[in-house]
C-alpha cells in the first residue's frame, strides 16, 4: 500500500516521490488510493482561496487563481489528456486513427473548445460554491475516484503499453466499491462540518456526480476507441472534478 500511495502521488501530482516497484499489484493499489491524492490538489487550491480574503480578491479571481493551482500541481496532465481525448472522438475517425491523433503533441478545436468550456464551468462553480475552500477538496478527491473505477476489472487497455496497460482491470469492483464509500463519508463529514445537513448532502452528492460523469465518458470513450489510455484517465479525473463543482452549488 506504500508503494502504491507512492505511485498514486507521483503519476497524479508534480511530488515526486516514486517507487522502486511498478507492477500491477503496485498499480492497482496507486488507482485505489488515487483519491487521496486529490488532497494534495484540493488543498493547493484551497489555500489559495483562503489566502483570498485577507488579500482581497474577488470571488472568481480567486476561483481561478485556485484553478490554475490545480493545473500547477498536476503539471496540467489531467487537462492535456482532455484535450487530447476530445480531439480523437471529435475527429469520427476510427480507433487506430483516433488514437494517433490523442498522441500528437499539438491541440485541435475540439480539444482547444472543450477545455476553455470546462475550465470556465470550473471556476464559475467553485466561485459561487457557499464554502469554496471545502468545495474543491470534495470535487478534487471525487474527480480521481473516477480512477478505480475506470481501471475495475474488464476495462480493457486500448494500447499493448502506456499507463493504460499498466493499471487497466487491476481494481475488482468490490474494491471499488469500499473506497467509494470511504470517499463518501468523507465528504459527506466535510460537508456537514462545513454547512450542517445541507453541506452534507452536497458533499454526498458531489462524489455520486463525478464518478458517475466520469463513467459516462468512459463508456463512450472504450466503445470508441476499444479501451483506455493516460488520456482517458485525465479526461475523467477533469470531468468528474467538474461535475462534482456543479453539483455542490447546485439546490442550494
Amino acid at each position: 500500500m506504500i508503494a502504491g500511495l507512492r505511485l498514486a502521488v507521483t503519476l497524479l501530482t508534480v511530488v515526486p516521490l516514486g517507487t522502486d516497484r511498478v507492477d500491477r499489484g503496485t498499480a492497482r493499489s496507486a488507482m485505489l488510493l488515487a483519491p487521496s491524492a486529490g488532497l494534495i490538489t484540493g488543498g493547493a487550491a484551497a489555500l489559495v482561496l483562503l489566502a483570498g480574503d485577507p488579500l482581497g480578491l474577488s470571488g472568481p479571481l480567486a476561483a481561478a487563481l485556485a484553478v490554475a493551482a490545480t493545473a500547477a500541481v498536476t503539471r496540467a496532465l489531467h487537462l492535456d489528456g482532455l484535450a487530447d481525448l476530445a480531439d480523437g472522438l471529435g475527429s469520427g475517425r476510427p480507433a487506430d486513427e483516433a488514437l494517433a491523433i490523442m498522441k500528437r503533441s499539438d491541440i485541435g478545436p475540439f480539444g482547444v473548445v472543450t477545455l476553455l468550456l470546462t475550465l470556465l464551468v470550473q471556476v464559475t462553480a467553485l466561485a459561487s460554491a457557499p464554502q469554496p475552500a471545502v468545495a474543491v477538496l470534495i470535487a478534487s478527491v471525487s474527480g480521481r475516484l473516477a480512477l478505480p473505477w475506470a481501471c475495475r476489472t474488464g476495462v480493457p487497455s486500448a494500447r499493448p503499453g502506456g499507463l493504460g496497460a499498466l493499471v487497466a482491470g487491476t481494481v475488482p469492483v468490490r474494491a471499488a466499491l469500499i473506497v467509494t464509500a470511504v470517499v463518501l463519508a468523507a465528504a459527506a463529514a466535510a460537508g456537514a462540518a462545513a454547512g450542517g445537513l445541507g453541506g452534507a448532502l452536497h458533499g454526498a452528492a458531489a462524489v455520486i456526480a463525478g464518478p458517475a460523469a466520469a463513467l459516462l465518458l468512459l463508456r463512450h470513450a472504450v466503445r470508441r476507441l476499444g479501451g483506455v489510455t493516460g488520456d482517458v484517465f485525465g479526461a475523467l479525473v477533469e470531468i468528474a472534478t467538474t461535475a462534482a463543482l456543479i453539483a455542490l452549488t447546485a439546490l442550494r
